[in-house]
């Protein structure tokens, strides 16, 4: 099947905020009234350095056409950031976006972890708010929440130094 390459293609979908939305798919369909549009098959979307990949995306618009809700379904791969510019790596089988509060919720097998750091999130439920960088985790059906990071323990290598040159 073709490729569709939607760039600017839509006016619902061209612009959130000031920046371009890409989205790559292998099939289209819209329909302004119901303000619903659906990629499916090998969706790609980018934005700025954002990107996300789903077997299926459904964006919902209002009246004036502008996105209110982005739903990203099946096998769902994300990168993100944050509006400081902390950027995130991840993976779920369901993501929904809010561009109106810039808030990600992430459903089932979710697996967010932040590139360049040794922070990692696992859970059934992900809440992560960019303008924040605040994330709300609840656990999987039969596993609680899991973190992920390391602790530096700088000072407790110099205590034990100091603590075995004054014993010897």
């Amino acid at each position: 099947m073709k490729k569709f390459i939607l760039l600017c293609l839509l006016s619902s979908i061209s612009v959130i905020g000031a920046e371009e939305l890409k989205i790559k798919s292998d099939t289209f369909t819209s329909d302004q009234n119901k303000g619903v549009s659906v990629f499916s098959g090998n969706v790609k979307m980018v934005k700025s350095s954002d990107e996300l990949n789903a077997s299926k995306v459904t964006i919902f618009t209002d009246k004036k056409n502008k996105p209110q809700k982005f739903v990203a379904t099946g096998d769902v791969s994300f990168v993100l950031s944050t509006k400081e510019g902390t950027r995130y790596r991840g993976v779920a089988q369901k993501v929904i976006y809010i561009p109106k509060i810039k808030e990600y919720r992430f459903y089932k097998d979710v697996h967010l972890k932040q590139i360049g750091d040794k922070k990692e999130i696992l859970g059934d439920e992900v809440i992560f708010k960019t303008t924040e960088g605040k994330a709300y985790a609840k656990g999987m059906k039969k596993e609680p929440v899991i973190m992920i990071f390391d602790i530096a323990e700088d000072d407790a290598n110099e205590t034990n130094s100091t603590a075995k040159k004054e014993t010897k």
